[in-house]
């Protein structure tokens, strides 16, 4: 009696396990496969905003790097401390309008352009301070501008070849 139970039950067991492991495979296959689908849709949709932000990051190092920002700024009518000012005012909103970038870019790639900006100002602040400076405006636009010159990679360089080299990556 138990030997025909088993003779029943188990070649049904069996094609119930095979039937079971068939469809559990093709279940993960299937699952694997619409995961790839929504990352390459993702993608396709989320790689042009990460170039936009790459591009409006490299723009905002070239606006704000000394030899285009202060002859953008400068007026002849203003005075040392006006135009202090309004190079710092600027970059500030040049950089402030472009925070939301942040979210597309690596936390490397917005660092650089943090520390570009900073050390920008902090180049602009120190030749404010200076008396030589501070006696005529085209005195302190070319001090700036020079001293920014002098360095052998400035930091808006710096920041754009990471820019750079993270946007090659996508391309491999």
């Amino acid at each position: 009696m138990w030997s025909q139970v088993l003779l029943y039950t188990l070649p049904s067991l069996i094609v119930f396990l095979t039937a079971y492991l068939m469809m559990r495979a093709y279940l993960e296959k299937e699952n694997k496969q619409m995961r790839l689908q929504l990352l390459l849709e993702n993608n396709r949709k989320i790689l042009p905003i990460r170039l936009q932000a790459y591009e409006r990051l490299v723009l905002l190092m070239e606006r704000i790097a000394p030899e285009s920002l202060v002859p953008r700024v400068f007026k002849k009518d203003m005075t040392p401390a006006q135009f202090h000012y309004a190079l710092i005012s600027t970059i500030r909103q040049e950089y402030e309008h472009n925070l939301s970038q942040q979210i597309y870019v690596s936390n490397q790639a917005w660092q650089a352009v943090k520390v570009a900006k900073e050390n920008i100002v902090k180049l602009i602040n120190t030749v404010a301070s200076d008396p030589v400076a501070k006696q005529d405006v085209q005195k302190m636009s070319r001090i700036i501008i020079e001293t920014y010159a002098s360095v052998e990679q400035t930091p808006t360089d710096a920041a754009i070849e990471i820019l750079k080299n993270e946007v090659q990556q996508f391309f491999g």
